[in-house]
């Protein structure tokens, strides 16, 4: 590994620790997921729909954020991220990842507010440092490179 991409890997890394230490820190005073947890396994059925609806709507967000990581290996070339409103794939894979991480977010927050004893205030904090964290930590992944030919 050279010296600039060793540079580049390190700055990258400090942008996303922006994200993956405040989320953590709020994860963790808010013990936001065993607060989770007990509303998954309680006894309020809404709170947890609510619980498994946030998990799928998780899951979705996360796959495609990796279907966007892996696109260049799919394709075989590496799409403009700057203009990803002309791609065909992008243009539709980007607003539905912005609209499950919308939707997440705010059932999350909903969620932690209402099924628990954090209240609203709380539960958007809560909801929020989860998700920072969960995207500091994807942010970290690296992107693969496509040769241009």
């Amino acid at each position: 590994m050279s010296t600039r991409s060793l540079i580049r890997f390190s700055r990258h890394t400090l942008k996303q620790l922006k994200f993956v230490l405040p989320g953590g820190l709020l994860t963790y005073y808010f013990d936001s997921y065993n607060v989770f947890l007990r509303i998954f396994r309680g006894e309020n059925e809404w709170g947890r729909i609510a619980t498994r609806i946030s998990i799928l709507n998780a899951t979705l967000t996360i796959s495609l954020f990796l279907y966007v990581l892996v696109l260049p290996l799919i394709q075989g070339e590496q799409p403009n991220y700057r203009h990803w409103r002309q791609s065909g794939v992008l243009s539709t894979v980007i607003p539905l990842m912005t609209g499950s991480i919308v939707a997440g977010w705010s059932l999350l927050a909903y969620t932690l507010g209402h099924w628990s004893s954090l209240g609203y205030i709380e539960g958007v904090i809560a909801a929020s440092g989860l998700y920072a964290l969960a995207f500091g930590l994807l942010g970290l992944l690296p992107a693969p490179k496509v040769q241009r030919q």
